[in-house]
Order: C-alpha cells, then structure tokens, then sequence
C-alpha cells in the first residue's frame, strides 16, 4: 500500500513551478499596465485584455492539473498523434485562417482566435523525443539526421508559408537538440555560417558577392594542397555560399511581406526610417531607457500610458517592464528566464529515458529562442519578427501553447520520480 501511495504521488519540481508562476502573474499585471485605463473598471473586466489573460489564466491552471493527472504515456506514445494532428492545423489554417498582421496564422473561434503555430511547439517536441527514442535511430547515421531535421523543419515550411518568419526560426533552433544528443558540430557551423553569408548577401549586391566568393574560391585553390580531397570541398563550399547569398535576396524579394523587408534594411543599417519601420524599436528604446535604474513605479510608464509603443502587451511587453521597473527589474526578469530554462536544461540531464531528456532539451531550446528574440527585438538587435515573451505576452494561444510545453515536461520528470520510488 505505501509503494502505491508513493505513485500515485506527484512529485513536481517546484523551482519550475513556482519560477512559471512567478512570470505568468508578473506578465498578467504587465498587460494590465501597458492597456490600463481608469474608465475600464477592474481587472476582471472581459472586454479588456487584462480581464482576457485572466480567463486564459485560469484555463491554464485546469491544463496544468490535466497534464499533471493524466497518464505519461498519454504524451510518450501517442506523440506521433499530436504532431500529425498540428500539422493538419497547420495545414488548414493556410486555407481556412484569418488574417491577423499580414500573417493568414490564426482560427477564428468566436471572438477569440487560436494560433495553431504555438500548439504545434510541443506536439513537435514530444515527436522528436519519440523519433530519437526508438532503438533504431542513430543521430550519427546520415537517414536518420535527415528524419530528425524533417520532423522540424516540416513545421517550420508551413509556418513559413503563413507567412510567420519569427515562429518559423524558432522550430528550425530546434537542430541545437539534435547537436544535444550527438550529432557533429559542424552542423552548427554550417548553419552559422549561412547566417553571415545572409547578411552580406542582404548588404551587397549580388554580382559583386558573387565575384568576390569566385575570388576567394580561387585563392583557397593556391593555398591549399592540391589534393582530389580539397578541390572538392572547395566546390561544396563555393556553391554553398552562391546558393545561399542567391537564395536570401529571392527569399527578400518574393517571400518577406513589404514592412518586414523595410524592418531587415533599417537593421542593417541600409535604411533609415525612425517613423515607419524603425518607429517600433525607437519608442522601445526611449521607453525601456526611462526606466533608469529602477523604474518609474507601476502604472507610472508615460511612454506605456500614451501609448507611444506599438503591441505593447504583446510583442514589446518587455518596454513595460523597463519603463516601469528600470534596470533592476530588467535584469531580475532576465535572471527568472535563465533560472527557468538552466532549470529544464538540468532536469533533461538527470532523466533516465532519452525520450524525457530530449522533450526536455526542446522546451528549454523553444523558450530560449523566444526570450532572446523577443528582448532582442525590444533593444534594436534583431528584426521586428513578432514572436511573444513566454508567459508574458498576452494570447491565449500563448499562454496555453508554453502551458502545455513546459507542464508536460513537469509531468514526464515526475514519472522519473515514480520510477525511482
């Protein structure tokens, strides 16, 4: 009977736990506080984003108790069900979504809408632990890095397709999960490169890029020895670099929507427009620098009152943090994210089946990708992509998406904890 009684135990990490909760109720009164209006009445009120997130909220903590009693094997068996069933969204919000920002990503449900893009993040992540725990996959086998890149990057064509860059980056960063378990590093290098390559293919003209890769190909040919070998890793590379510099201006012109090209040439510098595109990040800049060193109070952001900050309680909630909370609490709101995903990070390493540890590796790699893009974007680092800060950014699709990742992965290390008892 004790045996029994220690199962049917819920062991949660409640450093997670707490850290979630933490961020969803410092989020929650953040969105009170960059749409607050004395004539809206309390912060129940349905018809105001505030009262909106409560309701998600409170729908998250019936998600949270369901994944925490259900069955483990409810996600480790049935992940190829999950992901087949997101990609239909995915599939169908292409020809049934509306439009939403430019972007054809969204069902409406209602006066609500839902994004299947943040549902297709988990059901992602259990499918990749499932493919890399079967006894037959080998991550240093060349098909089965192929199967293991396809299952991401499937996704991330159809979010792509929407089109949704910013959503789209984040399942292609899911590769750092297969670097994770195993697979050579020069991967990473490539990709990394192919970043660069981007860059100046953006920058400079395609024909003098072109010419100038030609003419460093021909003088790795004079340095390096003349060996079948290196001639044919030369050409790999020359082609490499040309398809890729080739590529990123055709993806620029006949992909990107008009405002997210203007938004990449401002970022590089080869435009200067501080009241179109650049008007986002330059009021983010003004409103997180107000802010000082520990802010103006909460509901004491002018910059966040006079709504100067477009998408202030979704993509640039960060600026209300900064504006009323100043450096400090900037920097304790960093310190919460890097407590949470260093968390997970070493939780996935203490699990005792590779289908745990690999969930766990993709929730910590999503969440990262999403909070250094996200903050990156409020401080003029990256472009503006419109992706949300995890459990901070009003959406229920959101919310219920990083609800789900991160519970499921709370439930798969307490089954750890079951099994050890």
């Amino acid at each position: 009977m004790a045996r029994t009684r220690s199962r049917n135990r819920i062991k949660v990490d409640w450093v997670v736990v707490l850290t979630y909760a933490v961020l969803v109720f410092w989020g929650w009164i953040s969105i009170y506080a960059a749409v607050f209006n004395e004539e809206a009445g309390n912060i129940v009120n349905l018809t105001q984003e505030y009262g909106k997130q409560g309701m998600f909220m409170a729908t998250s903590l019936v998600i949270i108790a369901a994944i925490l009693v259900s069955n483990y094997r409810l996600w480790t068996n049935f992940a190829p069900l999950w992901y087949a069933l997101t990609i239909l969204l995915l599939i169908g919000v292409l020809f049934a979504g509306k439009k939403i920002g430019g972007a054809r990503s969204w069902y409406g449900i209602g006066g609500f809408s839902l994004q299947p893009s943040e549902l297709a993040k988990f059901a992602t992540a259990l499918m990749m632990g499932f493919y890399l725990a079967l006894p037959r996959t080998n991550i240093k086998r060349w098909p089965n890095r192929l199967v293991a890149a396809s299952i991401f990057i499937l996704p991330a064509l159809l979010i792509g397709f929407q089109p949704d860059v910013g959503s789209s980056l984040v399942f292609i960063s899911l590769i750092l999960v297969l670097y994770r378990e195993g697979m050579p590093g020069y991967y990473i290098g490539i990709a990394l490169a192919g970043v660069a390559l981007s860059i100046v293919g953006l920058m400079f003209p395609l024909k003098w890029t072109l010419l100038t890769l030609a003419g460093l190909s021909a003088l790795a040919l004079l340095i390096l020895p003349k060996k079948r070998l290196y001639f044919l890793l030369n050409g790999l590379a020359l082609a490499f670099a040309s398809a890729t510099v080739f590529a990123v201006g055709q993806v620029m012109e006949n992909v990107l929507a008009p405002h997210q090209q203007v938004r990449i040439r401002v970022l590089l510098g080869l435009e200067n427009d501080p009241s179109g595109a650049g008007y986002n990040t330059l009021q983010s800049l003004i409103a997180i620098g107000s802010g000082g060193w520990t802010g103006k109070g909460f509901l004491g952001g002018t910059q966040t009152k006079l709504n100067f900050v477009p998408a202030q309680s979704t993509d640039y909630i960060f600026c209300t943090i900064g504006e009323e909370w100043g450096f400090l609490g900037a920097t304790l709101l960093m310190g919460l994210f890097a407590l949470l995903i260093g968390r997970i990070i070493w939780l996935a390493d203490k699990q005792k089946d590779t289908f745990s540890r690999v969930y766990g590796y993709a929730v910590a790699v999503i969440l990262f990708t999403h909070w250094i893009i996200n903050i990156g974007m409020t401080i003029g680092l990256v472009p503006t992509i419109g992706i949300p800060l995890p459990f901070f950014s009003y959406g229920g699709s959101s919310l219920w998406g990083f609800t789900i990742l991160l519970f499921i992965f709370v439930k798969l290390d307490a089954e750890r904890w079951n099994r050890l008892s």
